[in-house]
């Protein structure tokens, strides 16, 4: 795909990596839509970008919201070439019998119920124009302690094979990949850190950024444009994260 001028949506933009996403883009010479629930973050985030930006407040769990974010990015630019599931959540912390079921649910509700929003209400433009990249935002699968965000995070890469195979069976050159970030320090992992479910049952969040090997959103933004500029049929369906070898899967293609 060549990025300039191209269209893109970031979920989340309004900090971390949603917000390095949403940078790089730009940089890029992409429009970009930064959506988030936080107005203020998502206005800062554009206002770091200048101009062809949008900021929309979206809460990516509400379907009406989400279908109107989109209706926006079409009256704003025209068309909608990317989008990027970044939104998450990992707010329930304990064993389930323990922890709150409906903060347990909100989590599965934004990552999973989300990401499935978003792109239900992209993919009619995407297959019009036939031509378009989801990506997923996939996050640590095995987590006790963790149970909402990691079984919502690994229901993600099957959202993601199963989509790109529908989207195959109709013939459509829509292309839906899963990111890995890799462990960065953000709003989410600070909780794990200073609550006292977060010390006992994911201590190794704290020790990861101790010893410095949390890595920065931006690695991730870097990572999301090589995919975003090999995307092709050949790798539709596939996870790739900050530590794929771009230079073997483009000599893998040919």
């Amino acid at each position: 795909m060549e990025l300039k001028d191209q269209v893109a949506i970031v979920t989340g933009a309004g900090r971390g990596v949603g917000r390095a996403l949403a940078l790089e883009f730009a940089r890029q010479g992409m429009h970009v839509v930064c959506a988030a629930r936080r107005g203020n973050e998502i206005q800062e985030t554009v206002k770091l970008i200048g101009a062809e930006a949008l900021a929309i407040p979206t809460d990516v769990t509400d379907r009406a919201q989400v279908q109107s974010m989109v209706n926006k990015t079409i009256e704003a630019f025209g068309r909608i070439d990317v989008l990027f599931n970044n939104a998450g959540s990992f707010s329930a912390l304990g064993p389930v019998w323990e922890v709150d079921a409906d903060i347990w649910w909100q989590d599965v509700t934004v990552n999973l119920r989300g990401s499935m929003l978003c792109a239900r209400a992209v993919l009619p433009h995407m297959i019009r124009q036939n031509g378009g990249v989801v990506i997923n935002m996939a996050g640590g699968n095995q987590i006790p302690g963790g149970t909402g965000y990691s079984c919502s995070k690994w229901a993600l890469p099957r959202l993601t094979e199963l989509l790109a195979k529908e989207l195959e069976h109709e013939g459509h050159d829509v292309f839906v990949f899963t990111m890995g970030p890799g462990f960065v320090h953000t709003e989410m992992t600070q909780l794990q850190i200073d609550s006292p479910e977060g010390r006992k049952w994911l201590p190794s969040s704290k020790d990861a950024i101790r010893k410095g090997a949390n890595r920065p959103p931006e690695d991730c933004a870097k990572a999301a444009v090589q995919l975003l500029r090999l995307a092709c049929r050949e790798l539709n369906g596939q996870a790739f994260g900050v530590e794929t070898d771009w230079y073997e899967v483009e000599a893998r293609l040919g």
